[in-house]
């Protein structure tokens, strides 16, 4: 069955309406980080990412280039610490959110 919908599309109206979605997407990118899962973790920010802020508004807000920052949270991007935190914390302001991370056992 062919899918209706551009799944970015699909991610973008959800996030337009859904602040839950938004933070879970959010959340979910980072726990999959936090877990040694850097791959997937690139790929739910970069879909929060284009779905809410953009890489444009991003780039200004980080004053690095919205180019550098699409190839960070790409499938070969490796972004350094400090570029990824930087993000990560600007994100959460953008969304009114902050993070907190909690030991489990």
């Amino acid at each position: 069955m062919a899918l209706t919908r551009d799944f970015k599309e699909t991610v973008q109206a959800r996030a337009e309406r859904d602040p839950a979605f938004r933070e879970g997407l959010l959340k979910e990118g980072v726990e999959c980080l936090l877990a040694g899962d850097v791959d997937a973790g690139k790929i739910i920010l970069r879909d929060y990412i284009n779905a809410t802020i953009g890489f444009e508004e991003l780039g200004s807000l980080t004053n690095k280039p919205p180019k550098s920052l699409m190839r960070m949270f790409g499938p070969s991007g490796n972004p350094h610490s400090r570029n990824l935190f930087e993000v990560i914390s600007h994100i959460q302001q953008h969304e009114g959110v902050q993070l907190e991370v909690k030991a489990v056992r």
